[in-house]
């Protein structure tokens, strides 16, 4: 499974940020990891260098083998909660479509 992070410009992608997001989602995902070929995480500030409420977007795009990519976005104050917030919408994604997969 390989995991990418883009930020915009007005975010700054520190390296130790990185791997922290890193590590959150493939731990996360972990138990899915057969499945998921690639995860795309896109973080954006909304609001560009202003001010604003629940202005940090992260989307994350897993690609599941043999799948339609799936994309989910969340929006928070911080870049730790919409990171926290989108990994547990992806994941429970992931569940259900990996559920609906093993039933049939």
């Amino acid at each position: 499974m390989i995991i990418q992070i883009n930020t915009d410009k007005t975010i700054s992608g520190e390296k130790r940020s990185e791997d922290f997001f890193t590590s959150q989602i493939a731990e996360a995902l972990q138990r899915f990891e057969s499945h998921i070929t690639r995860i795309k995480v896109h973080l954006k500030d909304e609001n560009g260098k202003k001010a604003g409420f629940n202005d940090i977007s992260c989307l994350i795009e897993a690609r599941i083998e043999g799948r339609q990519p799936i994309a989910i976005t969340n929006q928070a104050n911080t870049m730790d909660i919409a990171v926290t917030g989108a990994i547990d919408k992806i994941k429970t994604s992931i569940e259900t479509i990996l559920g609906k997969i093993q039933k049939h």
